[in-house]
């Protein structure tokens, strides 16, 4: 039925949609971290051990946030105060969370989370809201984490486009040497939300270890943080059209699952490959065109030395 998919599709892309969100967040102050796949990885594992151990929701929710933000600290540190590479930087947190995810949770593979945990992610149903004709089950009977994404892009979006602060980080972004001369702390900017980035991002992969796949296993993100960084590209730094981004590419995730109930003659390779085949796609086209819209943050990607203003 389309209403299983598209629950499906919103179970698979909330990560996505904390991830991007997080991303927004960080090259919105000029700072392109590409180490979404290790922030996610490290909250995942870091949730899943700490829930494990203490059948605690929000003890398991806050380490892995914790955690998260952790790893965008180290790039934050080297990138805004040392002043390294951005790219470089993203890459090595990447593999640095990866190597971090398979020793802590070597001891982990196989393990399942207690079931108070599981209980709490159970969906629940918004009185009224969950009523409304084919919407309301699909997207109000849903688990906390679920409709904590939604508010986040919600606060996010009026964070952003509503408010001092979201014209402040926008000004750090566009031109860092004009804002820092306005008198707007663009350190303090950076590291904040760059940090804030690194949370949302551990929480994506929280999700993943204790709600989507309530068992640990390996490489849990299975490139989730690399599709996110396109994403970005795709929503086109807004927060909210990360709805749409996020469950589109949910809907691609796990279409292969959907398809073989029909006995489709295509092969499972070329259904799995989908959500990198069109991550790719948006990478080419977004390199292609010379819209102003798509170009994103001016100051992306680039050094802040305050000398030289």
């Amino acid at each position: 039925m389309l209403s299983d998919f598209l629950v499906a599709a919103i179970v698979a892309g909330t990560p996505l949609l904390f991830a991007v969100l997080g991303e927004i967040f960080a090259e919105r102050s000029g700072k392109l971290n590409l180490g979404l796949e290790g922030m996610m990885l490290m909250g995942a594992v870091v949730g899943f051990q700490v829930g494990l151990s203490t059948s605690q929701v929000g003890l398991a929710l806050l380490s892995a946030m914790i955690a998260g933000g952790a790893g965008a600290l180290i790039f934050a540190v080297l990138t805004i105060t040392l002043r390294s590479n951005q790219v470089v930087t993203g890459l090595a947190l990447t593999m640095f969370g990866m190597g971090f995810s398979s020793f802590v949770g070597k001891n982990l593979v196989g393990e399942a989370l207690p079931e108070t945990i599981k209980l709490f992610f159970q969906p629940y149903p918004i009185p009224f809201l969950c009523n409304i004709p084919f919407l309301g089950p699909i997207l109000f009977a849903r688990d906390p984490l679920v409709y904590g994404g939604y508010a986040a892009v919600i606060i996010g979006s009026l964070y952003l486009y509503r408010t001092r602060c979201g014209l402040h980080l926008r000004a750090v972004g566009e031109n860092t040497a004009a804002a820092d001369a306005a008198g707007i702390r663009v350190t303090l900017y950076q590291y904040v939300h760059v940090v804030l980035g690194g949370i949302l991002c551990g929480l994506g992969g929280a999700y993943l270890s204790l709600v989507d796949v309530p068992a640990w296993q390996d490489n849990i993100t299975a490139g989730r943080g690399w599709i996110a960084i396109a994403l970005v590209i795709f929503c086109k730094w807004n927060p909210w059209v990360v709805f749409l981004g996020a469950y589109l590419f949910g809907g691609l995730d796990i279409i292969g699952f959907r398809l073989q109930r029909f006995d489709i003659p295509i092969s499972q390779y070329i259904i799995d490959m989908l959500p990198y085949l069109v991550t790719i796609l948006i990478l080419v086209i977004s390199s292609v065109r010379k819209s102003r819209g798509s170009a994103g943050p001016a100051e992306m990607g680039h050094p802040y030395f305050r000398e030289e203003k």
